[in-house]
């Protein structure tokens, strides 16, 4: 399906020296507005099963960003006329910024292809965008949403978010209720001027911080969080939540000085 609807439209493949395979496809010569970057890491089984559900039609641009995987992924995104960025650097943080080095749109979408993200989303949280949001989450923690641990009994992951979620909206006087899912949307405007950097997976928490900080427009949508297909979490609940302790601490003492930052 991904390919079908590839091949229907003009495509321009522009070579980057990255050393990287193809960086961006566009629609004819116009610049695109939105832009899908797609986020993996040994996810064969994941993306076999999600990628033809991926409503490509709904952006102008898309492309994977890929850091060493070894089990096929590459090699089937190609197949499947999906560009991909070679990921030199390891890092979901490394992984954002380099997607958005490489986007064309005015409206950017990270999405992750291992089942815990619905794609039928993505046109949502787009509309949000256009519609005058600086940011849009997909929210696990709202009216209609699910969360993976929503069906166990000890819930860490969901707990340990909500608490997280609960000390930014005191701190910085947000109305959020996922501070950190990365199943997110933001506009390129705005993402430059937030000036992020934080290591691995607090990347999303600390974006939600500093739009808050800055005062923008965070709107979210409801998610269903789908179980897991395949590959392997990189998120490890201890040490993780520790990293996510020391950027909250940082963020409240630094306040808005990352705006110095060049």
């Amino acid at each position: 399906m991904a390919q079908e609807k590839i091949m229907k439209r003009e495509t321009v493949f522009i070579v980057d020296n990255y050393d990287c395979t193809i960086v961006h496809c566009t629609h004819n010569t116009v610049k695109p507005k939105t832009t899908l970057i797609i986020l993996t890491r040994n996810e064969i089984t994941g993306v076999k099963a999600v990628l033809e559900t991926i409503p490509f039609h709904a952006v102008d641009e898309y492309f994977a960003v890929d850091y060493d995987s070894h089990d096929g992924t590459v090699e089937y995104f190609r197949s499947h006329h999906v560009p991909v960025i070679k990921q030199k650097t390891e890092g979901r943080s490394e992984a954002f910024r380099l997607g958005v080095k490489h986007s064309h749109g005015d409206y950017l979408i990270f999405f992750s292809p291992d089942g815990n993200e619905n794609p039928k989303d993505i046109p949502k949280l787009i509309t949000l965008l256009k519609n005058g949001a600086d940011m849009a989450i997909a929210s696990r923690f709202m009216q209609g949403s699910r969360n993976e641990e929503d069906d166990a009994m000890i819930k860490p992951r969901k707990w340990a978010n909500q608490g997280f979620t609960v000390l930014v909206n005191i701190f910085f006087g947000g109305r959020v209720t996922d501070s950190i899912n990365g199943y997110r949307a933001i506009t390129k405007s705005a993402w430059e001027k937030l000036h992020l950097d934080a290591k691995g997976f607090a990347i999303e928490f600390q974006m939600t911080m500093r739009a808050l900080k800055l005062g923008y427009t965070i709107r979210e949508i409801p998610t269903k969080e789908g179980d897991r297909i395949g590959g392997k979490s990189t998120s490890y609940a201890l040490p993780t939540g520790l990293q996510f302790i020391g950027v909250l601490m940082r963020e409240i003492s630094i306040g808005k000085q990352f705006l110095k930052c060049r």
